[in-house]
């Protein structure tokens, strides 16, 4: 579990889903995705996260926060095989319900996963991506000092080429 001032970091419970499924269907929290989650779609993004803990020590924990106990979220790193053109990597993220943004609990949270993949599993760099336009996460990406890698900018493999949301810009960290 990893601890910030205001957020609780940890695996995933039960109790989780309701919620989780709740923030997956909202339209303002699934602007730059493919469109809002179904039910199903979110239960099964939910069980992969902890099978991730288990095989890499991290994944997108449950974000609860602190004075309400309540799901805010997903915050974390995670590892990404397969078909993206930088991949094997680890990536951070987060999704936060909309109730809760612009009060910085992505960046802080961000901030402890990103110590918890460079100190505690020796991670030597650490990405994240999104669409051009979400620029809430980009400036996420910014305040965390993560460096936009214009040259990796690429189209999503799961995506259509032509999709309006396909195309991606990386950002990287370096560990210290």
């Amino acid at each position: 579990m990893l601890e910030t001032e205001r957020l609780l970091l940890r695996p995933w419970r039960a109790d989780d889903v309701a919620p989780f499924v709740a923030i997956n269907a909202d339209p303002a929290v699934t602007e730059f995705l493919p469109g809002p989650m179904s039910p199903d779609a979110a239960k099964a993004l939910f069980a992969r996260q902890n099978a991730l803990y288990e095989q890499h020590g991290t994944c997108y924990f449950a974000a609860q926060l602190k004075a309400t106990d309540e799901l805010v979220g997903f915050v974390g790193v995670k590892y990404l095989d397969g078909v993206l053109p930088f991949a094997p990597c680890y990536e951070v993220g987060w999704r936060l319900g909309s109730q809760w943004w612009g009060g910085g609990l992505a960046t802080e949270g961000a901030r402890a996963a990103l110590r918890h993949g460079f100190d505690r599993l020796g991670l030597d760099e650490i990405v994240s991506f999104t669409v051009p336009a979400n620029l809430r996460s980009r400036r996420v990406m910014e305040r965390l000092g993560m460096v936009h890698d214009a040259d990796g900018d690429f189209d999503h493999p799961a995506l259509p080429v032509d999709h309006p949301l396909a195309r991606h810009v990386l950002y990287r960290l370096r560990s210290r």
